[in-house]
């Protein structure tokens, strides 16, 4: 299938600006505020796979006719023939690689015998054959769902199929790997291609795998289609059903290697989404919200034609509570719309395609990142603006966050516990970021729509909840409660007496008269509106002059750096160096005086030498005027 790819237009102009009168036929398309959008002219995207992906996956294993006998492949009661199956892998001649387009040409036949098997079963003799071999993976309750896919033979639902099986099947390999190794690889290639599995499985099983899930040199269907490539007609069934027959061969190897290792598989927990509650800012989509949606749907050109059953489906899984579903569907064609906008605003319309197996997919790393791997800026940051970039950073990607996309990709959440919020939080998300890809004319129509306008409204003032400095900001927040309450706390018993002789000590009245001196220079950086007396009478009382104002002046200092960090228009090498390493000595400082005023240590006299050292670095670094507080003062003077 050839791909048809014309010249794109972007009709776009800064904001305010007008490109002159329109032309009769052409729309000018403005998105949810007011940002310019694109409009494509060319001829409908027929496939997102490049020609030798396309063949491979579409036409390779299609070649042979002839038949394969199934009992040469699976017994009667389910027992997996592995030798017919490997037998099909072909090698290259120095033996030193797979042969991946030979390999696919050979298992055709049998991956097309497999299908047929399994689509003559009822559901009942499926469960008897293979459900003891499916064991393993954790979740035997999907290959059911699985089985029922391939039996509406409608070609999304076996699409999905394949999308939720890569995962688990990644999970339960990455399970076995821990039988054997300790650093489990993080990429399911390089699970399926390490030694630990071959030991279990054998090498000739693994090659299987690599031909199928393994390698962008083979059918590599997980990357297809996690990454949002494929269309739902371009995943022949028959490698679904293979997959399934696979996994549940696996299962049976497994079984085998447990009884002769005396071992006990364990499977890992799976990752429970806790920090959902500051990231939920869109209200629940209502039926209103939906209707709409669905008609956004068909007329948006964010969303390839031939992608548009993906969203159909993600809609009605939202509707039936399948909301795991729902997500992975949105997040794959978040993926495809974002690529194309990416291919557009950088004039790289190649790279809407997959790539060969020499070269990396265009991926959402590469999407959402500052700059292209040739160095020039990417335009897709500048094009959505950045509310609509820190929602995808924040659940995509800040490792403080969901990262939803990677954790579902990889199994590592379970899908029937999928909280209806995230799947909530993301198809606001994309509805309003589909709203700025349709005719203006239209999108003031929606708009009419009270719930619209407010969903737009939420979007275009979204900020990072879990940017490094947005958690930062949490940590000062919270600090600042604990410090409040310190005169609340219950004092240990002694402690009075220990108070008495600490009145004399010359090192704490020493480091108190310091902390008073720095806390008054640091006051001079807050605004006015928020200054407050900072003479020692002010500060939080304690009877041991010490803990309590030492954190307050770091959290003052730690805060008005915050404050300062966007201001600064950067520092030398040096400079950097420097000031990293005052950062360091301040953390330093605080995890030392955490073990030593623990309850099991209590060591007070090196708490007052600590204190008083770093007091001492705080105090000549504020000297040198290398603070993000004074230099912020040298940047704003720059630039005004």
């Amino acid at each position: 299938m050839e791909v048809e790819l014309r010249s794109s237009v972007l009709l776009s102009a800064p904001l305010g600006v007008r490109r002159g009168k329109r032309r009769p036929g052409r729309s000018r398309c403005r998105g949810g505020g007011g940002r310019p959008c694109l409009r494509w002219i060319e001829d409908p995207i027929t496939t997102c796979l490049s020609p030798s992906v396309y063949d491979m996956i579409c036409k390779l294993g299609f070649e042979a006719r002839e038949n394969c006998d199934i009992s040469s492949i699976v017994t009667q009661n389910g027992e997996v023939c592995w030798t017919t199956i490997t037998d099909c892998v072909v090698y290259t001649e120095s033996a030193q690689g797979l042969d991946y387009r030979g390999s696919v040409r050979l298992l055709g036949p049998v991956c097309q015998a497999v299908h047929l098997h399994l689509s003559s079963l009822t559901k009942g003799q499926f469960e008897t054959r293979y459900s003891p071999g499916l064991q393993w993976t954790g979740v035997p309750e999907l290959f059911r769902e699985m089985f029922d896919a391939l039996g509406s033979l409608q070609s999304l639902a076996i699409s999905l199929s394949l999308m939720k099986l890569t995962s688990c099947l990644e999970r339960a390999l990455a399970d076995v790997y821990l039988l054997i190794g300790k650093e489990c690889p993080f990429l399911l290639r390089d699970l399926i291609a390490s030694e630990e599995l071959a030991q279990v499985f054998g090498q000739s099983v693994m090659d299987v795998l690599k031909v199928f899930v393994g390698s962008p040199c083979g059918l590599n269907l997980r990357n297809v289609l996690w990454h949002g490539f494929a269309a739902p007609q371009e995943i022949p069934p028959k490698y679904c059903s293979m997959m399934i027959l696979l996994t549940a061969g696996l299962g049976q190897l497994l079984k085998g290697y447990l009884q002769q290792t005396k071992r006990t598989l364990a499977h890992r927990p799976f990752i429970i989404l806790t920090s959902l509650e500051d990231l939920i800012v869109f209200p629940d989509v209502t039926y209103e919200v939906l209707s709409v949606l669905e008609e956004v749907i068909k007329k948006s050109t964010f969303i390839l034609k031939i992608m548009l059953p993906y969203w159909e489906v993600a809609l009605i899984n939202f509707k039936s509570h399948r909301f795991a579903d729902c997500a992975i569907l949105l997040l794959v064609q978040l993926e495809t719309g974002l690529r194309k906008v990416f291919a557009t605003v950088n004039k790289c319309p190649k790279r809407l395609l997959t790539a060969e197996s020499t070269a990396l997919y265009t991926t959402f790393d590469e999407i959402l990142a500052k700059h292209l791997n040739d160095g020039k800026i990417n335009q897709l940051p500048l094009f959505l603006g950045e509310p609509a970039m820190e929602f995808l950073w924040d659940f995509l990607n800040h490792q403080e966050g969901p990262r939803l996309r990677d954790r579902l990709s990889h199994g590592e959440i379970s899908l029937p516990e999928f909280p209806k919020e995230a799947a909530n939080q993301l198809l606001a998300f994309s509805f309003v970021l589909l709203l700025r890809f349709i005719d203006e004319d239209l999108l003031s129509v929606f708009k009419e729509k009270a719930a619209v306008r407010a969903l737009v409204s939420i979007a275009e003032a979204y900020s990072a909840r879990c940017h490094p400095v947005s958690q930062l900001k949490k940590q000062v927040l919270s600090c600042e409660r604990s410090i409040g309450v310190w005169p609340l706390l219950p004092l240990p018993e002694g402690s009075e007496r220990e108070a008495q002789r600490s009145e004399g000590n010359s090192e704490i009245n020493a480091c108190h008269s310091l902390i008073t001196e720095i806390v008054a220079e640091l006051c001079h950086h807050v605004p006015e509106t928020h200054r407050i007396p900072h003479d020692s009478e002010h500060l939080p009382p304690e009877n041991i002059k010490l803990l309590s104002p030492m954190l307050y002046l770091i959290l003052l200092l730690i805060a008005l750096e915050l404050v300062n960090i966007y201001v600064v228009l950067g520092k030398n090498t040096s400079e950097y160096q420097q000031y990293l390493r005052f950062l360091k000595s301040v953390l330093q400082y605080t995890e030392n005086l955490a073990a030593y005023t623990s309850q099991d240590k209590n060591k007070w006299d090196e708490a007052v030498n600590l204190t008083q050292v770093a007091l001492l670095k705080i105090w000549t670094f504020s000297e040198k005027k290398q603070m993000l507080i004074h230099l912020a003062k040298k940047s704003t003077s720059k630039v005004v």
